[in-house]
């Protein structure tokens, strides 16, 4: 009997949980239900209206992985690391190259720097797009980052850059059927090798080359696309010491040992300097000083400190302006024109310092030589004066001394010393002399000789102006 009881109460046990589980279950499958309904009454944008404004929104497009404008030029179907049709003939590319200023020349450096906008058109037929307008599609450097350009770099280039304000100075256009124009605004400082053997009298041509880096020339041509009007420049470029004198394209084939043939663009300019900044800060300077060392030609030659001043000043200016000039120069192993220019004017300057030192020697040898004549205890001289005859006398020391400065006659309107020196001649001589005089062979003969210690000051008044005149004309034929 109790047995029979355990059982019955194990039955009724089981019934009340299965009971009691079961509208559990249909809760939980009601509320799962309930909410699969709301999800999709948030998402439907055009089916019924919920009550509840929360429910009405719009899909969120941004957080799509792929934009409209992808999905029409079909980026993620192909494979854009290789080359628009890869394994076949060499893609073209034609360049155009619009110049926007050139903003420095360096001798010191031997660079430029340019600014250009620099253009690339080829056709990437996986880029072709369906429109019914046949209008492009223009995108900035977000969408280049994910398609294939071409890869130019500057050959010798120091430095460079894409100008990124206030965004990437970068646009891609693409064309209905496939055709791309690709554009950038680049600042460039590239090689100039110049020749400064006529500085500053001198024409410079410098170079900007454009090549692929990677593409040979079996893979890529690169062409000006309109030959020599492919390049364009501002009409406001100016330099302050060169006169842009001629643009102009021209195309090579380059040869690397390791990788082979590639395809470089040229961009040629001629440049020839202003002339007239050299005129005013170094010819002229140096032509003043050269004239300012004759000065001391028409200065007495007893004049020492007037005439050594002046030309140790004129030298020392000469110094200055030399070191002036190669100061801003590059140090190159040869002669330019305005080296010889600045050496010769030296010189020219150097020789009028040598000319007084010759004229001080020469005026202290005659003093020398005229103070031992006026030393000797007697003294015969012979006095010319106005036409009147000669005569001979016998001074004593004291009236040697002042009879031997007799007479400044003018000649030519210019003043000189003469100088009366007494010869004696030999015994033979005098006989001779003596005899054809009736016989007065014991007397004495005496000769005066004109001496004139200014000679060198009157010569170097015409010969440093005619030779310095002669050298100017020499040196501006030749380098103008």
């Amino acid at each position: 009997m109790h047995a029979d009881v355990l059982v019955l109460f194990c039955v009724w046990f089981l019934g009340a949980c299965g009971s009691s589980s079961r509208p559990r279950g249909q809760m939980l499958q009601t509320y799962s239900q309930v909410r699969s309904r709301r999800d999709t009454t948030r998402t439907d944008g055009g089916g019924h209206k919920s009550g509840s404004p929360v429910l009405k929104r719009s899909p969120d497009i941004t957080k799509s992985s792929v934009t409209k404008s992808e999905q029409l030029l079909r980026i993620e179907n192909h494979d854009f690391t290789m080359r628009p049709g890869f394994g076949g003939p060499a893609i073209p590319v034609g360049v155009d190259v619009q110049v926007e200023s050139l903003d420095t020349i360096s001798e010191v450096d031997m660079d430029f720097t340019m600014t250009l906008y620099l253009r690339h058109y080829w056709k990437d037929e996986r880029l072709s797009f369906p429109s019914s307008t046949n209008k492009s599609m223009t995108f900035d450097s977000r969408l280049v980052k994910k398609i294939w350009v071409p890869d130019m770099f500057f050959v010798h280039s120091k430095r460079s850059f894409i100008h990124d304000t206030t965004t990437d100075n970068v646009m891609l256009r693409v064309y209905p059927d496939g055709k791309v124009l690709y554009s950038v605004r680049v600042t460039v400082t590239a090689m100039c090798n110049m020749d400064l053997s006529h500085f500053p009298l001198d024409t410079q041509t410098c170079s900007l080359e454009i090549e692929s880096y990677a593409y040979t020339d079996d893979d890529l041509m690169l062409y000006w696309k309109k030959g020599n009007d492919s390049l364009k420049t501002d009409d406001k470029i100016s330099l302050s010491q060169f006169l842009i004198q001629e643009f102009h394209t021209t195309t090579k084939l380059a040869f690397y040992s390791s990788t082979g043939w590639y395809n470089r663009l040229y961009i040629n300019f001629t440049l020839r300097r202003h002339i007239f900044f050299f005129l005013l800060q170094t010819y002229f300077p140096a032509t003043l000083m050269v004239m300012l060392s004759w000065v001391s030609f028409w200065i007495d030659r007893r004049a020492v400190p007037a005439r050594v001043p002046l030309g140790i000043t004129t030298v020392l200016t000469m110094s200055t302006i030399i070191t002036g000039v190669n100061a801003s120069m590059p140090r190159v192993s040869y002669i330019k024109a305005v080296d010889i220019y600045l050496w010769v004017s030296f010189v020219f300057v150097f020789l009028s310092v040598l000319e007084y030192a010759a004229v001080n020697y020469l005026s202290t040898l005659h003093d020398r030589k005229e103070r031992n004549l006026r030393e000797q205890p007697q003294c015969t001289c012979v006095v010319t004066h106005s036409g009147q005859a000669m005569m001979s006398s016998t001074y004593s020391e004291m009236d040697a001394m002042t009879t031997s400065h007799y007479g400044t006659p003018e000649r030519n309107g210019e003043k000189h010393e003469r100088i009366l020196v007494q010869l004696a001649m030999d015994s033979e001589r005098n006989a001779h002399v003596g005899a054809g005089a009736g016989g007065n062979g014991g007397s004495r003969a005496y000769r005066s000789i004109w001496i004139d210690t200014h000679a060198i000051d009157k010569y170097s008044r015409v010969i440093f102006p005619i030779a310095y005149m002669i050298f100017n004309i020499i040196y501006w034929s030749i380098y103008s």
